[in-house]
């Protein structure tokens, strides 16, 4: 499974840290790519739960991975941050909504539901401007309120040099991703170039909360 793989390279650091805010993870298999099912999605949040007790997924309607993701939640004290993927074409998004609203009438949603991540990084790759982005979390967001979910907050997940002012406006916490090695800076200033990043978000933020999202090195 592509997560087995992955802690394995974060054995050293996960035994340090001892707990996560998160992992971000894709629930399907890595060597098949087949979608995941409530048994499989089990087996790797037995492996995640000695480090953390929450997971982010990009996506409830690619694979269908939204229901074995929160099937396999139920009766724990796992958190989920459902994503909604945001491409150039809108019919990904109106299905990512729909599946979205669909779960809310399955799942206890207030229980296991962290929050929803509207996109990602759809900016940085030009499929999205900010004010569409923008208009998508205020849909989401007034989908959620109309079913009475509305306290679950609503963001979206954009590198640091594309969140700008139409976008903080719009989300609950604003979600940031921060990668210092695609930016050239050596690891040794890794650290300081992330929490340069982090107070700049900060200042355009205002009082909303800022979270890393996505942050990391690359392990050969």
């Amino acid at each position: 499974m592509k997560l087995t793989l992955t802690l394995a390279t974060l054995a050293t650091a996960a035994a340090a840290a001892n707990q996560f805010n998160g992992f971000s993870y894709n629930p399907k298999q890595l060597k098949t790519g087949a979608c995941p099912t409530v048994d499989t999605v089990r087996d790797d949040l037995s492996v995640l739960s000695k480090y953390t007790n929450q997971v982010r997924i990009y996506s409830v309607k690619d694979c269908n991975q939204g229901e074995p993701v929160l099937r396999a939640m139920e009766n724990t004290d796992w958190k989920v941050q459902l994503g909604m993927w945001v491409s150039n074409v809108e019919s990904v998004y109106e299905a990512d909504r729909n599946e979205l609203i669909r779960l809310a009438g399955v799942f206890d949603f207030k229980k296991h539901v962290s929050a929803v991540i509207v996109g990602n990084e759809a900016i940085y790759r030009k499929e999205q401007t900010s004010a569409q982005i923008a208009a998508k979390v205020r849909d989401t967001k007034a989908a959620l309120t109309k079913i009475g979910l509305g306290s679950i907050p609503v963001t979206a997940s954009e590198t640091w040099p594309y969140y700008d002012p139409t976008l903080v406006a719009a989300v609950d916490y604003v979600n940031v991703h921060a990668f210092p090695f695609w930016e050239g800076t050596p690891i040794e200033g890794a650290q300081d170039k992330v929490f340069e990043h982090i107070y700049a978000i900060q200042k355009l933020a205002g009082s909303k909360k800022v979270v890393v999202g996505e942050t990391g090195w690359p392990d050969a």
